[in-house]
C-alpha cells in the first residue's frame, strides 16, 4: 500500500512539472534565448496585413474597384474597356 501511495506522489509530481513547463513555454518561455540573442536571427517577423487601397466608382456602372484596377477614359474612371467605350461613344458620339 505504501509502494502505490509513493507511485501516486511521484506521478503527481512529474505532472505539475508538467504544467508549469507548459505554462512557462505559453507564457513565453523564449525569454532566455531571446536575453542571449542566440534565436533572434532565426525569428521571423508575422507577415503584415496588405495596406488599404483607395475605392474608385466606375462611371458607366457605378461599381466601386481598386483605384489601380480603373481604367482612365474621358469622363472618368472604368471597370472595363467595354464600359469606358460605351461612355465615351455616348458623350462624344
Amino acid at each position: 500500500m505504501k509502494y502505490l501511495l509513493l507511485l501516486l506522489i511521484l506521478m503527481l509530481l512529474v505532472f505539475v512539472a508538467g504544467v508549469r513547463k507548459g505554462q512557462a513555454q505559453a507564457r513565453g518561455g523564449r525569454a532566455a534565448s531571446d536575453a542571449d540573442g542566440s534565436d533572434a536571427a532565426s525569428r521571423v517577423a508575422p507577415p503584415q496585413p496588405p495596406a488599404p487601397q483607395t475605392m474608385v466608382r466606375c462611371t458607366e456602372c457605378g461599381m466601386h474597384l481598386p483605384e489601380a484596377e480603373a481604367l482612365p477614359g474621358r469622363g472618368g474612371l472604368f471597370c472595363s474597356p467595354n464600359h469606358r467605350a460605351q461612355h465615351e461613344a455616348r458623350q462624344h458620339g
